[in-house]
């Protein structure tokens, strides 16, 4: 699988970005003045912040990844440089999904499409890391997809998510709804209260290694026979 910005030239990335700046702009230019119109000026103090949380992805992201800040484990898969014994890992974006994820997919199929390349992004952070003390590092992540059960069954338990991590998913929700939409392939609101943290020693991810990896595998050939035509 590959993430369709990436393979693209550096002077189509630019184009990309260019017109997703654009577009925004011409999105708060025209709810500016309706506000001015309407005198309903709400419009644009609400519509700025989402506008810019919306595409900030399609910035923020490619930047970190060329500074090195961000490492890709898998299209839908990063993690941040270990700092501190800790190692935080961050599902796709929205700017992943938008190029990762094939709109033929039905809902179902997105969403263990997803799941799969958590686990085989995980895979290859393990294995990275395998050799470098890992009882002495700490895997730490928040989603809304992943279930607590299924975090458990491969080596994760439930932490208390901190304050800040909160406040910038509730700032980021329109950004979750058209992430949460495009992977259930419909309209759809995600529950930030089903947002979970959660953490695991390297050392316990290492321990159930195969059984992630078998997991893996099976998701990857459910996603096959979902995609073979009927």
């Amino acid at each position: 699988m590959k993430h369709r910005f990436y393979i693209k030239s550096k002077k189509e990335q630019n184009k990309i970005q260019a017109v997703i700046a654009l577009a925004a702009l011409l999105i708060i230019v025209l709810v500016a003045f309706l506000s001015w119109l309407t005198g309903f000026y709400w419009l644009i103090i609400l519509a700025f912040p989402i506008t810019l949380s919306i595409i900030a992805p399609f910035f923020d992201i490619p930047s970190l990844k060329e500074s090195g800040r961000l490492i890709y484990y898998s299209p839908l898969f990063v993690a941040e440089k270990l700092r501190k014994g800790v190692i935080k890992i961050h599902g796709g974006s929205l700017f992943d999904y938008v190029f990762v994820i094939d709109r033929n997919l039905s809902g179902k199929a997105r969403t263990n499409l997803i799941l799969q390349q958590y686990l085989e992004g995980l895979l290859n952070l393990i294995e990275e890391n395998e050799n470098k003390s890992p009882q002495n590092i700490k895997v730490r992540g928040t989603s809304y997809i992943i279930s607590k059960r299924t975090a458990e069954r491969i080596g994760f338990k439930v932490i208390q998510t901190d304050t800040l991590a909160s406040i910038i998913l509730t700032y980021n929700y329109f950004n979750l709804m058209a992430s949460y939409s495009l992977a259930k392939a419909k309209v759809s609101f995600p529950k930030l209260r089903d947002t979970k943290t959660f953490e695991a020693d390297l050392i316990e991810l290492l321990e159930r290694k195969d059984f992630i990896k078998n997991l893996n595998e099976k998701l990857k050939a459910s996603i096959h026979q979902q995609n073979k035509p009927s």
